[in-house]
């Protein structure tokens, strides 16, 4: 059987049980996400959802974890910009080994989630 997938449907990343509310303020305020109503069966394990470039970002609470290279990487206008908006907030970034034809860089979210942003400098014809 051939699966047919159609898209990318949502990213979990997740934060501690006390960070919901740095959670809201980072992915909300900071980055500026549009927050989406979870469902009600799912309400009760804490968390939140935001949109973000037509897919869901799921935020969920669980207990620490160590440092991982998981992560979702975002293509986005003004990559410069956008990093040095980042930096001036107080949000640290890493430059990415080179990609022909891409500009990137990382940065962590308040609860050591990558989160990966780059932009296209040349296209395929």
């Amino acid at each position: 059987m051939k699966i047919n997938f159609k898209r990318l449907d949502h990213v979990q990343l997740c934060c501690p049980r006390d960070g919901e509310t740095r959670a809201r303020d980072f992915y909300g305020g900071l980055l500026g996400l549009r927050e989406i109503e979870k469902p009600e069966p799912l309400r009760a394990r804490g968390g939140m959802w935001f949109e973000i470039a037509g897919v869901q970002l799921h935020i969920g609470v669980e207990d620490a974890a160590a440092k991982s290279k998981r992560h979702p990487a975002f293509e986005i206008e003004n990559v410069e910009g956008v990093r040095k908006f980042l930096e001036q907030n107080g949000v640290p970034t890493r430059d990415e080994p080179d990609i022909a034809g891409v500009r990137r860089f990382s940065f962590f979210d308040p609860f050591d989630n990558r989160i990966e942003l780059l932009e296209k400098t040349t296209t395929n014809s």
